[in-house]
């Protein structure tokens, strides 16, 4: 046998952590074969599709098998989504990794970390604060940290947060604190000299399969660790079923069975409130549930759910405020759904399933396909005078098959395609300097547009990594364009200003 290269054997050194990957992609079965009810699946799914009106993907795994999955079009499985604050369970992971290697301790002082940051006179509790209530989010802080490090002027987001004020001892008080999160990525950071994202890579995101997709910086230079990691559903199941094997991996013990324990367990109270799932307690960055299990949670209804008891994961990716519908939706039917052993096949049942998982959508506008309206303003710009979102003009352009939406800004020209009745999906930088919801130059977008009346065309905007859709309502009036722009959700007014343009020829 021949002797390696040194270069190849240096190189092989480097990988580290690293481990191969048999598949990335997660086995697949039926349900009854797993000991899953199709029919309970089609009713879960049948719910979530009429009572919130905005989940756009699903994939229940049990026994480590992928037995149900759906994509609500224009989301589809190869997209990645945002996952808002389900990426704390990754940070938290992070930290995980560097306990298990001796780089830092749970109940290591925060300050003794960042000497360099330490104000003069940091608060008492400060002083006490450690790793753990970071953890836990319970800091003792009594409001939210993360505004004021972000409006920092010098960009010192570390500093701003060892000088805040902790009014009450850490370890007693929740306080859910996207500042500490913050905090932990900042400690990785710190200890291992790497990025969150390229200390996991080769511990976490290359076993599992998972291609980092990555996300924005401080200007320290830290990755916000909070809330803008993306994944696809399946790399969403993937780091739940990770969790659920007790940090086991094709054979592997990537992460520690006791750290993954202590991790999911229930750290700290969060209230009292029994059918409250957002009151059944914390643990290292992830949520208990009222029922059974744990999960990572994000905004707009970025669920994985682990239920152990069960082995169950189930991933599910939305854009909707009512998250509590999605859960207890879930509780109803996805629990009575499960049984300890295999069930006899049922291929009518199976078939309905199938069916119906293949066939989800989101909504499109109705309407006509066609106005007199259209020959009249077809392809002419409609210019805007100063306004707050930054538009300078839209046209509408019908000449050639599907109507074509363009927007003027200040980064440039961003033409859109709509489809009649169907989403065509595309790529766009519209929106990336007027709203941080998407500051993304080349981001994934699927439109659909119809006539609501003579006068009116209305295009659905849906961001389709993202949990946000915007409706565009363009009315005609003479020679001038009123502009109602809607957004399904935001932080702030979701109904923008409206604008009225008028018509250049």
């Amino acid at each position: 046998m021949k002797q390696l290269p040194l270069v190849l054997l240096f190189l092989l050194m480097m990988i580290g952590p690293v481990r191969a990957v048999a598949s990335s992609a997660l086995p697949r079965s039926t349900p009854e074969a797993e000991g899953v009810d199709s029919a309970n699946i089609t009713a879960l799914v049948a719910a979530l599709d009429s009572q919130v009106h905005a989940v756009h993907s699903l994939m229940l795994v049990r026994h480590g098998k992928v037995v149900a999955e759906g994509w609500w079009a224009p989301y589809a499985a190869p997209d990645v989504h945002v996952m808002y604050s389900a990426t704390k369970s990754v940070t938290s992971t992070a930290i995980g990794f560097a306990v298990q290697e001796g780089r830092l301790n749970v109940n290591d002082l925060v300050l003794a970390h960042f000497p360099e940051f330490t104000p003069a006179n940091p608060s008492a509790n400060m002083k006490k604060m450690r790793i753990r209530d970071l953890l836990t989010m319970s800091t003792g802080h009594q409001n939210e940290t993360n505004e004021k490090m972000r409006a920092r002027p010098n960009g010192d987001w570390t500093r701003s947060f060892l000088e805040s004020e902790v009014e009450h001892k850490p370890g007693t008080h929740f306080r859910y604190n996207s500042g500490a999160n913050y905090m932990l990525a900042a400690l990785v950071q710190k200890v291992t000299g790497q990025t969150v994202e390229d200390y996991l890579q080769p511990r976490l995101f290359a076993p599992l399969g998972i291609a980092l997709h990555p996300g924005g910086k401080s200007p320290e230079g830290v990755i916000y660790g909070d809330g803008d990691l993306s994944l696809t559903t399946e790399d969403f199941a993937k780091f739940g079923q990770l969790y659920l094997q007790k940090g086991r991996w094709q054979g592997h013990q990537l992460l520690s069975a006791p750290w993954i324990e202590t991790a999911t367990s229930r750290q700290v109270s969060t209230g009292s409130d029994p059918d409250d799932n957002w009151d059944a307690g914390y643990g290292f960055q992830f949520w208990r549930n009222k029922t059974t299990g744990y999960r990572a949670d994000g905004a707009f209804g970025q669920l994985c759910f682990v239920l152990p008891e069960q082995d169950v994961v189930l991933a599910i990716t939305s854009g909707t405020s009512d998250m509590k519908t999605v859960m207890n939706l879930v509780w109803e039917h996805l629990l009575p759904a499960i049984h300890a052993a295999a069930l006899p096949a049922n291929p009518v049942a199976q078939e309905k399933l199938s069916h119906q998982l293949s066939a989800l959508s989101l909504p499109v506008p109705t309407g006509a396909a066609h106005s007199a309206k259209a020959t009249e303003i077809t392809g002419k710009p409609h210019v805007f005078g100063e306004n707050e979102m930054g538009l300078k003009s839209v046209a509408l352009d019908f000449s050639t098959g599907n109507p074509v939406l363009t927007f003027q800004d200040a980064d440039g020209t961003h033409r859109i395609v709509c489809g009649r009745g169907e989403w065509v999906r595309g790529r766009t930088g519209f929106q990336k300097r007027i709203s941080f919801l998407f500051d993304n130059p080349n981001q994934g977008i699927a439109a659909s547009g119809a006539w609501s009346d003579d006068d009116t065309f209305v295009a659905q905007l849906c961001f389709n990594e993202t949990p946000y859709t915007i409706t565009a309502r363009c009315h005609f009036a003479g020679a001038q364009l009123f502009l109602d722009l809607e957004h399904n959700l935001r932080w702030g007014p979701t109904k923008r200003p409206q604008l009225v343009g008028k018509r250049v020829d």
